[in-house]
């Protein structure tokens, strides 16, 4: 039996990896001038700045996956809560961090129109790659 601890451990692992996942993606389409192909302007520059603040939020959020919520087999477990609990930071980046932190409006529109799927995907991502972590080091 897992104590609360080991599970903490678990999970907050699984969003640190899932940010780390989350970076790289966001990075490279960003390099590589997707975003901007469809007018949204994210392209953040590789470095310990951009990195490190996402990979602690993303631990952070990880610890949503100790909710009791969406358990299941594998198509439930992982791709239902991955995406599920991806919308919790997704709604903060589209309705705290972009309008009063980053002073981008809200949903972060003045970046492109479609900001927010952008930030849904790559948070999606988040989610998938944590819930995926989360089932192979067994379930918290």
């Amino acid at each position: 039996m897992q104590t609360l601890f080991d599970r903490m451990s678990v999970v907050f692992t699984a969003g640190c990896i899932g940010a780390l996942v989350n970076s790289l993606l966001v990075w490279y389409l960003g390099h590589q001038g997707i975003p901007q192909q469809v007018g949204v302007h994210i392209a953040p520059l590789w470095s310990k700045h951009f990195l490190y603040p996402r990979i602690v939020w993303g631990g952070l959020w990880g610890l949503l996956f100790l909710l009791p919520v969406l358990r299941g087999g594998w198509l439930v477990s992982v791709f239902t809560r991955g995406i599920f609990f991806s919308l919790g930071p997704t709604l903060a980046q589209l309705f705290y961090v972009f309008p009063f932190l980053a002073h981008k409006g809200i949903m972060g529109l003045s970046l492109g129109s479609l900001t927010p799927l952008f930030v849904f995907f790559y948070n999606a991502v988040w989610g998938l790659a944590a819930a995926q972590w989360i089932r192979m080091c067994g379930k918290p």
